[in-house]
């Protein structure tokens, strides 16, 4: 396969890569073997959010929305309108008998949130002079609602009235949302998670009741997700990850990704792990597994049997920033380090050699301080664990990739800190494709 190399991505000279990480030209198993750069925006761009089977929309800290169409790379609309970044978009689709429209919500810096048209780049709503900025947003499209969280917990409707909002009193206010059963409301507000309940009345006002407040964990929370519809997940800057359960709000499960801990020496150590090594930047699942994204690291946890099924220290140079699961077997990640790579979860070969306790060490299974728990066991003991098999790496970024979208056999849009998006084709398909062209063009010609 062809490695593509825009901008001159250089490895970091502090970071020697391991060669377990480094895959040759030929990657059978990467299907993106074409790419499209797409230009448009003058600053990091963070956030991709998919409007439909064929479109998704951009944005970043140029205040730009543009959006595209996945299959050829055209810019379909430039939404201009914030004056400073964006910090958070989502889409909100409004269903009726006949038709489904899908709009754009997006909140900036500026302190303004907006409602955008994406057919026709027109700004339908917005709402300005804010308290402060949004850093979530949240829709509930059964209700007809959708949240803002930041400083203060707004509820509005679809015509961008407020209906209710709630202040906070943490330093970092909401910095995630997630949908709960019951009309219930999860908000990640630095090491704790208030569960809401929404209200609505028949005369269609709207409230919002504190009912529960979980701190069990021990330092900031950096990713909440919903894993099922009866559980969800979160992960801290210190490498907790617990499981809850979405309806009565008790831990599941509590895992703690730690590195090997050094061992009582006499010797000075001249370099303690980074805080940032063991911090869970991102969580991704498909209900049945559960992706974290950990320092540079990526850790494969089972719901089904609460333990760790596989995992790589160092996954990529630098830290991992979002992550995918793309079926029970595949994953996906990308990093700081401007690579996008791609996994394959294998058993161990067999015999398999007997493992150190500094391989396995930097896992622990009980609880810390907060309450008790089972007692703990070592992962050596954990049945089938098995490892991640690099399989793709894609190279194209010369800054920081921030995230991406799957668009399964159409393409993967990346975004990155170089101001670009890049399109990864599959090449099989697009090869298909011009043939299929090529030989329409030969019967509109008469040539066959």
């Amino acid at each position: 396969m062809l490695r593509w190399i825009l901008g001159g991505r250089e490895a970091q000279s502090s970071v020697e890569k391991s060669p377990v990480l480094c895959i040759g030209e030929e990657q059978p198993k990467n299907c993106f073997t074409e790419l499209q750069v797409l230009k448009g925006h003058f600053d990091i761009v963070r956030f991709l959010v998919q409007i439909d089977d064929f479109r998704c929309a951009s944005a970043g800290d140029d205040g730009l929305v543009l959006v595209w169409n996945v299959e050829t790379g055209e810019r379909l609309q430039e939404l201009r309108g914030h004056s400073q970044q964006i910090t958070a978009i989502t889409t909100f689709t409004c269903n009726n008998e006949v038709t489904s429209h899908t709009s754009l919500i997006t909140a900036s810096s500026d302190r303004s949130l907006s409602l955008w048209d994406p057919d026709t780049g027109n700004r339908v709503q917005t709402i300005s002079d804010l308290q402060s900025s949004v850093k979530c947003l949240l829709v509930l499209e059964r209700l007809g609602l959708w949240l803002s969280g930041g400083e203060d917990l707004c509820v509005w409707n679809k015509d961008f009235q407020l209906q209710c909002h709630r202040q906070n009193h943490s330093d970092t206010g909401v910095t995630a949302l997630i949908e709960l059963p019951k009309n219930c409301i999860a908000a990640a507000m630095d090491r704790q998670i208030m569960i809401y309940r929404l209200s609505v009345s028949t005369d269609s006002s709207v409230s919002l009741a504190e009912i529960r407040c979980l701190s069990d964990h021990n330092d900031q929370i950096r990713a909440l997700i919903n894993v099922t519809d009866g559980l969800f997940a979160s992960g801290s800057h210190a490498g907790e990850l617990i499981l809850w359960d979405a309806i009565d709000w008790n831990i599941l499960a509590y895992e703690h990704i730690l590195w090997e801990e050094p061992q009582p020496s006499t010797e000075i150590r001249m370099a303690a792990p980074k805080p940032s090594e063991m911090s869970i930047q991102h969580l991704s699942t498909n209900g049945q597994l559960i992706l974290a994204a950990v320092g540079s690291g990526l850790y494969v946890y089972s719901v089904l049997t609460k333990s760790v099924m596989a995992y790589r220290k160092v996954a990529h140079d630098s830290n991992v920033l979002h992550t995918m699961l793309l079926s029970d077997s595949e994953l996906m990640s990308c990093s700081e380090d401007g690579s996008v790579r791609m996994w394959e979860i294998q058993d161990l070969p067999l015999p398999a050699e007997p493992a150190s306790a500094g391989f396995f060490g930097m896992w622990t299974f009980s609880r810390s301080n907060k309450q008790s728990g089972p007692p703990s066991k070592k992962v050596l003991e954990v049945p089938n664990l098995r490892m991640l098999e690099l399989t793709g790496d894609l190279i194209g970024h010369s800054g920081a990739v921030q995230m991406f979208v799957s668009f399964r056999e159409i393409a993967l849009v990346t975004c990155s800190a170089d101001h670009l998006l890049i399109l990864w084709k599959n090449g099989e398909r697009q090869s298909h494709l011009r043939s299929l062209a090529l030989f329409q063009k030969l019967e509109e010609r008469g040539g066959l």
